[in-house]
């Protein structure tokens, strides 16, 4: 195992990159992962891992063709998002971008869901319940930053998330796919319409479902909460919805 002991050192630049940049992670088509566990949960799931960056022996295999190094704490500290860093640091290459394969199964789209947290805890919880994509239109907080990852625990590398323009999900709507808007407070119907087989729209806390997405909708739905609370967090909105969805 190669040792790295500059904090200049290319994949630590490259590293450091990752997880600061969208732009970087864009054009490189990789992101950066922090901590053991993340790193057992994408080998379990088979993700295309390129490097690990680690400062203590690693429990498990890694696949063949992994480029590993060790390096110190500092180092780690120095590349990692987080205050407390972990003792693994390792890079993944983004998944293919495919298109939408199906009109079956239950989908919930993230319209203009700006907290990383909020983004990357739906998308754990739609794997959890057997969600079939998750889809991200608007101004959504980038699937591949830092938070976003710590917030799927691992789901990042097994659900499917599609990032689909307004004109793209019309197209979908055309095509026979069915669309329910998540409303807070207002006339739209109980949750407990059936909503399988069927995108659920889910909106951010302070601005709800944009004037597009609303147009796409074929009807709303409302979650009974106390008349004294505005709303829901995005991300609780969306899980019931999807437990709602769900076989129970």
């Amino acid at each position: 195992m190669e040792k790295i002991t500059s904090r200049r050192n290319p994949l630590c630049v490259h590293m450091k990159n990752l997880g600061a940049s969208r732009s970087y992670r864009e054009e490189r088509r990789e992101f950066l992962c922090d901590g053991l566990k993340l790193l057992e949960e994408a080998v379990t799931a088979g993700a295309d891992i390129t490097n690990v960056l680690a400062s203590s022996h690693l429990p498990f295999p890694l696949p063949v063709d992994t480029s590993v190094y060790f390096t110190d704490s500092g180092v780690i500290n120095s590349i990692s998002t987080l205050k407390n860093a972990r003792d693994t640091l390792f890079t993944v290459k983004m998944p293919p971008s495919g298109g939408f394969d199906s009109c079956d199964g239950t989908y919930v789209l993230l319209d203009g869901v700006q907290d990383p947290g909020n983004v990357g805890t739906v998308v754990r919880t739609a794997f959890a319940f057997g969600v079939k994509g998750v889809i991200l239109t608007g101004s959504c907080a980038d699937l591949y930053n830092p938070k976003t990852i710590r917030a799927t625990m691992g789901a990042i590398f097994r659900q499917k998330v599609f990032s689909m323009s307004s004109e793209e999900l019309a197209k979908l709507r055309s095509g026979g796919m069915r669309f329910v808007g998540a409303v807070p407070g207002g006339p739209g119907s109980a949750v407990d319409v059936i909503i399988k087989n069927t995108v659920i729209a889910v909106g951010s806390e302070g601005k709800g479902l944009s004037e597009e997405i609303l147009e796409l909708c074929d009807e709303s739905i409302s979650i009974p909460i106390s008349p004294d609370c505005d709303s829901l967090n995005a991300a609780v909105a969306a899980a019931i919805l999807m437990w709602e969805a769900a076989d129970h």
